[in-house]
């Protein structure tokens, strides 16, 4: 038994404390659910068996389960359940990975997978004294991104800032800051051109309330000659600094909700598939190469598909940093052409929870777009973890490009 994608959506992306920075991230949840179903209006929603959501942060307004808060917000009926998976960055494609297992297994028959992330309105936390009343200072944390609260047994080189982590990466493979550049100014240029061209029409849904209606950080002015000209965030340029806020995917706020099933449940949902899952592959690292944890986790993915490279027509990578996207698709040696040929992470946006499934639904569409017959969704995880999903294209010819 296979799972397959039948309906997906995201909301615009919003910059940090941009257009959606008044919404909260159940209420994001709640949006992308509803645009994803509607997509479907044949399908019961008490059909659902299960509602499986990402969400990387867990400790503001989306804690104690978003993946149930947004269903009930939704109006799906209370017999739907739901669950929320925290795998960092990946959470939503991890999502969609546990559904689909859960789909082969005969365990369900179709699930709501998604995302959430409102890096906005992340909470800054105290942590809990051990005795009360305590005479000292104490450090609110914030919780947007990154390590906080670090046990201080875990060792230094682990704890690394994520930027840090990448400068690693840099040195490690030589990857310069000009091929840097270049890589996130083609990121902004492609997602304009995506956008000017309608390819994002159908799955972006404006946020009732909300006056945006396209990825709100997309730069369509951006050259690696204007990019050139920022300073590096993490290393000053006399210690080799190459990473800026220009080759870096930003802070973000949106959702993105995938919506999958069996081949049967066709019937149920009223509609034929898009994609199919064809494999999945999971790596981890050390926690500060995280950035390269794609690399072995497609090749996974891959090789649980019974395909290899030269059979993929079409690869969505989440672009946290445009370095650690260049070793990975130097380490696959692959066409650079094939990949987030319609804009990524550095311009669109890097809400950590909705990511994945953002990818998952780009690629599905790329594939039906192109006619290719097989893609990769693949996505680097904090604390050196990556994720990778092999879709098939339902209506490709049989060709295997």
């Amino acid at each position: 038994m296979s799972a397959f994608i039948y309906s997906a959506t995201r909301t615009p992306f919003g910059r940090f404390n941009g257009a959606l920075a008044a919404v909260r991230p159940d209420d994001l949840a709640a949006a992308a659910i509803t645009s994803t179903l509607a997509r479907v209006p044949g399908l019961d929603p008490a059909a659902i068996d299960d509602v499986v959501w990402g969400n990387a942060n867990g400790a503001g307004e989306e804690n104690r389960n978003v993946g149930r808060m947004a269903a009930l917000l939704a109006g799906l009926p209370v017999s739907v359940p739901g669950t929320t998976v925290n795998r960092l960055c990946g959470s939503s494609l991890d999502a969609a990975m546990t559904a689909s297992r859960t789909i082969e297994s005969g365990d369900a028959e179709v699930v709501l997978t998604g995302g959430v992330e409102s890096m906005t309105r992340a909470p800054w936390v105290l942590p809990k004294p051990a005795k009360p009343f305590p005479a000292g200072d104490v450090t609110a944390v914030s919780t947007t991104l990154g390590w906080r609260l670090v046990n201080p047994r875990m060792p230094k080189e682990w704890t690394v800032s994520l930027g840090e982590s990448n400068e690693q990466l840099h040195e490690r493979f030589g990857i310069s800051r000009e091929r840097q550049d270049e890589f996130a100014a083609r990121s902004h240029q492609l997602a304009h051109a995506a956008w000017e061209s309608g390819f994002y029409d159908d799955l972006v849904v404006p946020v009732d309330g909300v006056d945006l209606t396209r990825d709100e950080g997309i730069r369509p002015g951006s050259t690696p000659e204007v990019l050139a000209g920022l300073k590096p965030s993490f290393r000053t340029p006399e210690q080799g600094g190459t990473i800026t806020a220009g080759n870096a995917s930003p802070l973000n706020d949106g959702a993105s909700a995938v919506l999958l099933g069996s081949e049967k449940a066709a019937a149920t949902i009223g509609a034929d598939p898009l994609a199919r899952i064809a494999g999945r592959g999971v790596m981890a690292l050390e926690p500060q190469s995280f950035g390269y944890a794609p690399v072995e986790a497609a090749n996974r993915a891959l090789a649980r598909a019974g395909i290899g490279w030269d059979q993929v027509g079409a690869v969505e990578l989440n672009e946290a940093f445009a370095v650690q996207s260049l070793a990975c698709v130097d380490a696959w040696k692959i066409d650079p052409a094939l990949v987030n040929q319609k804009g990524g992470a550095i311009a669109i946006g890097h809400p950590l929870g909705a990511s994945g499934g953002r990818i998952l639904a780009t690629l599905a569409k790329v594939l039906r777009e192109t006619g290719r017959r097989y893609g990769v969704a693949a996505i680097c995880i904090g604390v050196g973890q990556g994720l990778a999903v092999v879709l098939e294209n339902c209506d490709a010819t049989g060709a295997d490009r």
